[in-house]
């Protein structure tokens, strides 16, 4: 098995042997399955009034899309979570200089660590989707629009998780980590709200938000700019943490 598959495979089963990784997913649920339950309910209030509103737009618009987007608020407080102890944790415990001398590659140590806790965040988002998804059988839920903003959280997920493992690259403690990818992932989020109030709706600052690019998928549509904004965003803060390992290897 490849070296980064196997630092992601001890990286997974660390989180779920710890009770961190399952009081993160049963609080998530927990505040999920709550609105969700509240987001039906008034849908099936109001669901006499929408005569002309076809069943699965009302569903998804009502219901599954309102979910997601609070979602995507979850994970900039969660992934921070799961990420600060993937290099930070290292540092702190000593045991980075033996990852270093193993023979496996700064990129790929990075790599590993990234995919490992890209599973938490990840299951995180099923999770989320299962929801929505068991209405599909009463509601006739729009599976095509569900399926775009599933891809657009999990490459906004993907973001924000390489945005953690750089900020865990460059400290050794975990809760500075998880504070500075809290900050930076926020920064990113509210560019495009920041630029809009000082009247600013079309520049490159709009762009750069994270925001701006989840959007869209929410709504059902699929752009390949928002999805190589979204790789491009993981891949620059990877290469990013990748190079601070770099630092340290020559630092002994």
């Amino acid at each position: 098995m490849s070296g980064f598959l196997l630092i992601a495979r001890n990286d997974i089963k660390r989180q779920f042997v710890q009770p961190f990784a399952w009081v993160v997913l049963a609080l998530t649920c927990a505040l999920l399955a709550w609105q969700f339950l509240v987001a039906l309910d008034a849908y099936l209030r109001i669901v006499p009034k929408l005569a002309n509103v076809p069943n699965s737009q009302g569903a998804t618009d009502l219901i599954a899309i309102p979910l997601l987007r609070s979602l995507s608020g979850l994970l900039m407080l969660i992934v921070p979570l799961a990420t600060m102890r993937s290099l930070a944790g290292e540092r702190r415990n000593h045991s980075l200089p033996l990852l270093l001398a193993a023979g496996i590659g700064n990129l790929r140590i990075v790599l590993g660590k990234f995919l490992g806790a890209y599973a938490l965040v990840a299951l995180v988002v099923v999770i989320a989707l299962a929801m929505p998804l068991a209405l599909h059988f009463g509601t006739d839920m729009d599976l095509g629009r569900l399926a775009a903003a599933a891809l657009g959280l999990l490459l906004y997920a993907s973001a924000l998780t390489a945005i953690g493992i750089a900020c865990s690259a460059w400290t050794s403690h975990p809760a500075l980590a998880a504070a500075a990818a809290l900050v930076i992932g926020s920064f990113l989020a509210m560019l495009d709200m920041g630029a809009r109030f000082q009247g600013i709706d079309n520049a490159l600052i709009n762009w750069l938000s994270l925001s701006t690019h989840l959007e869209p998928f929410l709504f059902g549509l699929v752009a390949s700019v928002d999805i190589v904004y979204f790789l491009l965003l993981t891949t620059l803060a990877l290469l990013f943490a990748g190079r601070r390992l770099d630092g340290l290897r020559a630092h002994g």
